[in-house]
C-alpha cells in the first residue's frame, strides 16, 4: 500500500498561477550545479519545492507561542 506524503498533495493540485523570475549568469549557475548535483530533473520542482519549504518555515518561526 502506498503511503501518501505531502509532496503528493501538492501534485494533485493543478498550478494556473505562473511566476517569472530573472536571475544573473552566477545565479543560474548556482541554480544549475544543485540540480545536477542533488539530481534534479526538473529546475522548477526545485525551486517550487526549496521556496515552499523555506517559506512555511518562518512562518512556523514566527507563529506565536505560549511562552513568548
Amino acid at each position: 500500500m502506498k503511503k501518501n506524503s505531502s509532496s503528493d498533495k501538492f501534485k494533485k493540485l493543478p498550478r494556473n498561477h505562473p511566476v517569472t523570475v530573472l536571475l544573473n549568469d552566477s545565479e543560474m549557475r548556482t541554480i544549475t550545479r544543485y540540480c545536477e548535483r542533488y539530481k534534479f530533473r526538473n529546475r522548477s520542482e526545485m525551486v517550487r519545492q526549496t521556496l515552499m519549504k523555506t517559506i512555511l518555515k518562518k512562518f512556523d518561526q514566527d507563529s506565536p507561542t505560549l511562552f513568548d
